[in-house]
């Protein structure tokens, strides 16, 4: 029985909605970096941990790709500023190129 008056009252405060999440479940963010910049990959090569997520991103006006010589991963033209994450779950090294540049060559040791 409540007595309506009778003693102190507690108020349930709604907690503020979190702000969305861009990430999916189960991903991680980033944690090794790739700048495209100048029709280089910056830096290469790039060394990392097995399972590691690799972030490019084209700071260059044109267009530009990451496809892994094996096609094990391929981006989308990336325009100026977009990115292409990937995350390396097996050790080796992996030699990729941009399509639309094949000079443009680089390498990921995953230890």
């Amino acid at each position: 029985m409540i007595a309506l008056g009778a003693g102190p009252q507690t108020w349930a405060v709604a907690a503020a909605p979190s702000a969305p999440s861009t990430a999916g479940p189960g991903e991680d963010q980033p944690a090794a970096a790739v700048k495209i910049d100048n029709f280089t990959f910056s830096p290469n090569p790039l060394t990392i941990e097995k399972g590691t997520t690799v972030r490019w991103t084209n700071h260059d006006d044109v267009p530009h790709t990451v496809v892994a010589d094996d096609k094990s991963f391929k981006s989308k033209a990336l325009d100026t500023d977009d990115a292409f994450t990937y995350t390396f779950t097996k050790p080796g090294t992996y030699s990729y190129f941009c399509s639309l540049h094949p000079k443009m060559v680089a390498k990921v040791v995953v230890k």
